[in-house]
């Protein structure tokens, strides 16, 4: 299960009272209302409209603040940086990316222009997306991020195409339902973000009920496109779920949620969803795309590391994990190590005082708690470390459950495969691909000089990885606040067999036909990036990423970050710096 939305039609559901149904039909006829409107607009006078959206979420000076108290973190809490990060900084970027394409097309050049695009294996097209500007170049140094398109996709192909619905602003796309995410709170407005720019159409969303806290915060930040009637935001429960769902005057679907939320969606429940099924004929008559999570993997590959090496890629791996207490769709869960590597049981000793020694949190998500137990049960002698659970697979353990659950709370699993180079590495990717369930995103660990004794046999490696998101030496996440990234499972998803989802969102460059993103970061942090003892690998200026739960001043760095990104400002930003070299 992942950022699970309300569920749609059912058997059960409620029915609607008929005030409430006028509200929900007053929204739509405003929003078709204001697909009109949207569709007159120029591409310079959309320019205008985000940049006064910039402007009222940079003001949003509570938003942090609500998200983290909504978690149960309070103001001194360790890890409310994570709020920063992934809530207002994550929007912010967005709409300056998107400020950048779209300014682009209303002067007549191409998004791509100037931003290399060159071959990736397998004869792909590769765009390298980021960086793009000087001050992420500076202070995300290390870090790199690649969009690949689609086998058959040419370099003179891409750049013609680069741009979707902006390229006809004229053709509405119609009114859209965006059902939000309950786990964090930027997903619901780049869903609405993605809707509005990919596709011409507004937007109806549908907050999760974990996220009411956030409406109020929404509604002044998103104030720009409420008062033109581009979005409007309701809340409710599943019976206003199923209603919209269903509504005739709703032309596409978007869901950040689970596969049952999905397939209830699609195919209803109970006896009449399975007959549906078996006849194909889906209770959803209009489109949907979907990002739905899965069970990522986290590959170790062997080499000949450093104590400090081990240290902080054991940390790192628990970040993945831990980082909203696990209840992230792109959270770490199985790590796949080799059990030919002779520091096999050193990473293993340091993974486990990682994990132990991260700072607290609650364990606040709905269901968390029963699926830590469905965990307990499936692997009673795994290790339980204060709130979480670190499950080491042993040659005799049957790792299916947690191969085949997403626990979407703190439980990570170690399991392993044989050989060193490039015979684990090939062992590991087809583990990943073929037992792990979902396409969303997938980790590799890697140091300089084992990466470049691989040689081409890494990229290989890598093509072959079938996921919409691949981090080497970084985590996946690190690509869902990248705007200029795109975010979705691996292609080839249908509504019979929807795994990870359908389509992407994010793509601030508006790209067609995109396979995946490949982010790429630094093995060793700041001062260890040296090349004088870095062995050849990336430089960076990072002591330690802020998102780390274990840096000291991850909370105070995030939230300058936040801040410079919103206002700028030298003095604020030497401040953020240097406390960031106290991590």
């Amino acid at each position: 299960m992942t950022s699970a939305t309300t569920p749609a039609a059912s058997t059960t559901t409620p029915e609607l009272g008929e005030a409430e149904r006028d509200r929900l039909d007053t929204a739509i006829h405003d929003l078709q209302a204001g697909a009109s409107t949207w569709s007159s607009l120029t591409l310079a006078q959309r320019v205008t409209l985000l940049r006064a959206v910039r402007s009222s979420v940079a003001a949003a000076e509570d938003w942090a603040h609500t998200a983290a108290a909504s978690k149960g973190l309070d103001g001194r809490h360790p890890l409310r940086g994570e709020e920063w990060l992934s809530g207002p900084y994550s929007v912010l970027g967005a709409l300056d990316a998107y400020i950048e394409t779209l300014s682009r097309l209303a002067n007549g050049t191409n998004p791509l222009d100037g931003i290399t695009i060159d071959r990736a294996p397998g004869g792909r097209t590769r765009v390298h997306a980021f960086p793009l500007t000087g001050i992420d170049r500076f202070l995300l140094s290390g870090y790199t991020g690649e969009v690949w398109l689609e086998p058959g996709v040419t370099p003179n192909g891409a750049r013609p195409a680069a741009g979707l619905a902006q390229r006809t602003p004229s053709d509405s796309g119609g009114v859209g339902l965006v059902l939000g995410a309950g786990n964090i709170t930027s997903i619901p407005v780049l869903d609405v973000f993605y809707e509005l720019l990919a596709h011409n159409r507004t937007a109806l969303l549908k907050v999760n009920p974990t996220q009411d806290a956030l409406v109020p915060i929404y509604k002044r930040a998103l104030a720009p496109l409420i008062g033109p009637g581009l979005l409007r935001i309701t809340r409710g429960g599943p019976e206003v779920g199923a209603y919209l769902t269903g509504h005739p005057d709703l032309a596409h679907v978007h869901v950040t949620g689970s596969d049952a939320t999905f397939d209830a969606i699609v195919w209803g429940t109970g006896a009449a969803a399975t007959r549906r099924r078996r006849e194909n004929r889906p209770l959803l008559k209009k489109p949907i795309t979907a990002e739905l999570g899965g069970v990522s993997p986290i590959v170790v590959v062997p080499g000949e590391w450093t104590e400090a090496d081990l240290t902080y890629q054991a940390e790192h791996v628990a970040t993945m994990r831990l980082q909203n207490s696990g209840h992230n769709c792109i959270a770490g869960q199985v790590v796949i190590m080799s059990s030919d590597w002779a520091q096999a049981d050193d990473f293993r000793a340091a993974l486990r005082r990682a994990y132990a020694n991260a700072p607290e949190r609650p364990i606040w998500y709905p269901g968390a708690p029963s699926r830590m137990h469905l965990a307990t049960d499936a692997y009673p002698d795994a290790l339980v470390l204060g709130d979480r659970l670190l499950v080491e697979i042993s040659e005799n353990d049957d790792a299916t459950a947690l191969q085949s659950t997403e626990y979407f709370a703190p439980v990570l699993g170690v399991v392993s495969v044989p050989g060193t180079g490039q015979e684990f590495l090939d062992a590991a990717v087809a583990y990943a691909n073929e037992r792990l369930q979902g396409t969303l995103g997938a980790n590799l660990l890697i140091d300089p000089s084992t990466e470049k004794k691989l040689g081409a046999g890494f990229d290989r490696s890598i093509a072959a990885l079938r996921y919409g998101s691949i981090a080497i030496n970084g985590w996946t996440a690190f690509g869902f606040i990248t705007p200029t990234m795109t975010w979705g499972g691996f292609p080839g998803s249908t509504i019979a067999d929807v795994g990870s989802g359908i389509g992407i969102v994010h793509n601030a460059l508006l790209l067609d036909r995109v396979e995946r993103s490949v982010i790429r970061g630094p093995f060793r942090p700041f001062p260890r990036s040296l090349p004088i003892v870095n062995g050849g690998g990336r430089f960076s200026i990072l002591p330690k990423p802020p998102w780390f739960v274990s840096s000291r001043t991850g909370a105070a760095v995030s939230e300058g970050l936040t801040r410079f990104r919103a206002n700028g400002g030298t003095i604020g930003l030497l401040k953020t710096l240097t406390a960031a070299l106290r991590a």
